[in-house]
């Protein structure tokens, strides 16, 4: 993981920084928030960011953000109370670390913030021959294709490649090309020059020449413009890049690794994806089967979700029941892999007793868990059932109308607290706060913090 370290380095701060180094942090550090920005803006790029917290962290933020780049911030610091790092985490940092710190206190939070840890867990014959097909090219320096459906693991795919490969040492950059406009697509993989366009203040470094020498994953890349396909196509045919606005060939070494839920030859079929660069992509082509296909991993994952979970949040971890581990296993998990984890993740903020039970498993709008006509138990499973009648009723609402129930619904289960719902929908707490406030101005209430009923939930 590599560690940009924003302040002076001196007394219990180098401290902190000699112990993220010893957890393998590749540490880099500047002294002042411009400088971070500056940095991150040439394409030295990093996963986390350790802010001294008497930096303007929300001014860093804000500056970061201007520039598209979203890094994780820790806020750290001596004598600082509880007010200080409060107003750290109101700032934007996700954690706040005290300092003289503790080695794992340390190891805890850059796992947690930087999310780097995530290994390939497989017990499935179905999954394993994948993995043994990735384990066969992850040195080579071919192009690979990752197919499946959404939620099945992809970039996890993509990062087990990197780690396994020759480039391993070397940084792994991951765009969602999904994500991104297509205006500012171009301008994110390759940069700018100063001046390029309109608010372009300075040269910026792209994804690609961040990449240099490492791997590049291009996640959901049927999303790109059939135009910037083109110009992706180039830059994997020749190894050199043209930023925005630029007049010199940049030459850049890394090996592409892209991501699609989508047939991509039906995509070339109908004109909106470029066949050749599907060829140049497609060299070996890795196809992850749905978590409904590899029904050995499905417990799995779910154990080493509630061991995650269980030590994000400071909790017992708790063994799962037979019932659950019957329950987990006979459901469709139409979500895949991202759909057992949210669900484990609830199950262990909701779990009351030694274990896990078939009563804390739940599904995103609170209902209890369907094992997809394989698990019966009497009077749960009749409620398994009616809460797959109450899904299949929700046919007929846009995405957009689902996302916001969703996410309504499951900060109401969390009692407002928008750092659970975040944890438990998957995303930042930004894009929380960012959803609420769209919510809040088409005049939704909102539940407000530690206000919220947990409908259905057992005491």
């Amino acid at each position: 993981m590599r560690l940009l370290v924003v302040g002076r380095l001196s007394g219990q701060l180098a401290t902190a920084v000699k112990m993220a180094m010893a957890h393998g942090a590749k540490v880099q550090h500047v002294e002042r928030g411009d400088q971070a920005t500056e940095q991150l803006r040439r394409g030295q790029g990093a996963d986390l960011l350790m802010v001294d917290w008497r930096i303007d962290i929300a001014a860093l933020i804000a500056a970061n953000e201007a520039e598209r780049i979203h890094v994780p911030v820790v806020a750290c610091g001596v004598d600082a109370g509880p007010s200080e790092a409060a107003a750290a985490i109101r700032a934007g940092a996700k954690e706040f670390i005290p300092l003289p710190p503790e080695a794992d206190l340390i190891a805890a939070v850059l796992s947690a913030v930087a999310d780097d840890e995530r290994p390939m867990i497989s017990a499935d014959p179905a999954m394993k021959a994948v993995i043994q097909l990735a384990d066969q090219v992850a040195r080579s320096e071919a192009s690979i294709l990752i197919t499946g459906e959404s939620g099945v693991g992809k970039e996890v795919m993509a990062r087990y490649l990197h780690q396994k490969s020759k480039r391993a040492e070397r940084p792994f950059i991951s765009v969602n090309c999904a994500a991104i406009p297509d205006n500012l697509l171009e301008s994110e993989l390759f940069g700018h020059e100063k001046g390029a366009f309109t608010g372009a203040v300075a040269r910026r470094i792209g994804k690609f020449e961040e990449a240099d020498g490492g791997t590049l994953l291009l996640d959901e890349i049927s999303e790109m413009d059939v135009r910037l396909q083109a110009k992706l196509l180039r830059a994997i045919q020749e190894r050199v890049i043209d930023r925005v606005g630029g007049g010199k060939p940049v030459p850049v070494n890394i090996r592409i690794i892209a991501t699609s839920n989508r047939d991509l030859a039906k995509s070339v079929a109908e004109g909106t994806f470029r066949e050749d660069l599907l060829y140049r992509l497609n060299v070996v082509n890795l196809k992850l089967p749905a978590l409904r296909e590899r029904p050995a991993d499905v417990v799995a994952l779910a154990d080493h979700f509630v061991k995650k979970y269980a030590a994000a949040n400071g909790v017992p971890a708790r063994p799962i029941s037979e019932a659950a581990r019957r329950a987990i296993s006979g459901h469709r998990w139409t979500g895949n892999v991202r759909e057992l984890e949210n669900a484990m993740h609830r199950a262990v903020l909701l779990a009351t007793g030694a274990e896990i039970d078939v009563d804390a498993i739940r599904l995103p709008d609170g209902q209890p868990l369907t094992g997809g006509g394989t698990y019966d138990a009497g009077p749960a499973g009749r409620a398994a059932q009616t809460a797959d009648a109450v899904s299949r009723a929700q046919v007929g609402q846009t995405v957009a109308q689902m996302e916001k129930a969703l996410i309504l619904d499951t900060l109401t289960h969390c009692l407002g607290n928008r750092t659970h719902a975040a944890n438990i929908l998957g995303i930042s707490i930004r894009t929380l706060r960012n959803k609420l406030n769209e919510y809040a101005d088409e005049g939704t209430a909102i539940p407000a913090p530690q206000s919220g009923v947990a409908a259905g939930y057992a005491a």
